[in-house]
């Protein structure tokens, strides 16, 4: 079974299933990943579900859309590949994504 990894701010790793046709965010939430809050329920219109993509996984996920940048625009962690991962919709092909989280969500 496929995993995707998610690093928190201070080192610690959580796995979760890989889940086709699932948002990233709603992935974390069902596997109680800490960090992710998704407050809006996936609307893209809180920005507590703030990922920051591993570098090698960019190009497969894509980079951030314009209503995430919005959010995106309001936080300090944001970085260069930074998504809200209640806009990553997963597939096949992302098995092994990591991501990493911001110490705080907006």
């Amino acid at each position: 079974m496929s995993v995707v990894t998610f690093i928190s701010h201070d080192g610690e790793k959580h796995e979760a299933p890989l889940e086709e046709g699932e948002s990233l965010m709603r992935i974390a939430i069902g596997n109680a990943i800490p960090g992710i809050d998704g407050d809006c329920g996936g609307e893209a219109a809180c920005g507590t579900c703030h990922v920051i993509v591993d570098d090698q996984w960019i190009d497969e996920v894509g980079r951030s859309t314009a209503a995430e940048e919005e959010m995106l625009a309001m936080n300090p962690e944001r970085e260069p590949c930074s998504r809200l991962s209640c806009q990553m919709t997963m597939t096949e092909s992302c098995g092994g994504l990591v991501v990493r989280l911001p110490e705080f969500q907006m």
